[in-house]
C-alpha cells in the first residue's frame, strides 16, 4: 500500500500572494511544511502539487529543494491536479493538506491516516468536520478509490476547486470525524492568509526549538506567551 501526502501551494494566493516562500525562522513557509509532512507516520511519498505556469516555477523549485515529489497541473480544478498526481504516483491513500498550515502536526495526521488505512470499511477522514483544533492542523485521508469517484462525479466549480466536498457529502461515502478538544480551541488562527498570520508565525517558531513539538506543546506556548495569540486575533474564527 502506498499514502502518498499531496500539498496544494501555488504562488498565486489572493490574501497574501508568494506566501508559501515566505521566511519563517530562515526557511520558508513551504520548508515547514513540507517537512512536517515528511514525518508523518505512514507516509510513503511527499508530493507538492502546483499549477502550470511560468509563474509558479519558484513554488516547484522550492518543493523539489525540500525534497517532495513535484506534480503540475490546473490551477483553478485543484481536484484534477489532486487526482493526477495521485494517478501518477499510484497511491492507494491520499492525505491533503495545505501549504498555508506551516504548524501542521504529524502525529495528528497521523492519527487520521489511520483511521483510513486500519479499516477498510472507511473510505475518508478528517479532523474539521467541527472546528475543535486550531485552524491550521486541518487534514483529510481518503482512498483512491473514493478520490477517482470524486473526480468523475463532483462537477461544480467549488466542489473542483476545494477537492472534497463531495466527498464530505455524498451518502454512499462511509466516513469518519477525528474531533479536537474543544470549541474555543477551534477559534485559534495557526494558518498564513493574512499579513497578521505571518507575524504569529514569526514570533511563534523561534520559540518552538529543535524539531517539530506535538501540537499540544505548541499550544503551550501559545498559552505562556499571550502576545502571540493577539498578534492575529482580529483574524480569528468566529
Amino acid at each position: 500500500m502506498t499514502n502518498v501526502v499531496i500539498v496544494q501551494a501555488r504562488m498565486t494566493s489572493t490574501r497574501l500572494p508568494g506566501k508559501v516562500l515566505e521566511d519563517v525562522a530562515g526557511r520558508s513557509v513551504l520548508w515547514h511544511v513540507l517537512t512536517r509532512c515528511a514525518a508523518i507516520p505512514g507516509i510513503d511519498i511527499v508530493c507538492c502539487a502546483v499549477p502550470e505556469g511560468p509563474e509558479q516555477e519558484p513554488v516547484a523549485r522550492e518543493a523539489e529543494a525540500c525534497g517532495a515529489t513535484v506534480a503540475r497541473g490546473s490551477e483553478h480544478d485543484v481536484l484534477d491536479r489532486y487526482y493526477t498526481a495521485a494517478r501518477d504516483l499510484g497511491a492507494d491513500v491520499i492525505m491533503r493538506v495545505t501549504s498555508d498550515c506551516p504548524l501542521i502536526d504529524p502525529g495528528l495526521c497521523g492519527e487520521v491516516l489511520s483511521a483510513v488505512t486500519g479499516d477498510v470499511s472507511v473510505d475518508y477522514a478528517a479532523n474539521n468536520f467541527v472546528h475543535r483544533y486550531p485552524h491550521g492542523l486541518d487534514c483529510e485521508a481518503f482512498t483512491w478509490t473514493a478520490m477517482e469517484r470524486d473526480w468523475k462525479e463532483a462537477h461544480e466549480p467549488y466542489d473542483r476547486e476545494h477537492v472534497t466536498p463531495w466527498l464530505r457529502r455524498a451518502p454512499e461515502i462511509k466516513r469518519v470525524s477525528l474531533e479536537g478538544p474543544s470549541d474555543d480551541l477551534g477559534k485559534l488562527r495557526w494558518t498564513l492568509d493574512y499579513p497578521e498570520d505571518l507575524q504569529f508565525c514569526r514570533a511563534l517558531f523561534p520559540l518552538l526549538g529543535d524539531g517539530i513539538p506535538p501540537w499540544t506543546e505548541t499550544l503551550k506556548i501559545c498559552e505562556e506567551n499571550k502576545h502571540l495569540q493577539e498578534l492575529n486575533a482580529v483574524r480569528r474564527q468566529r
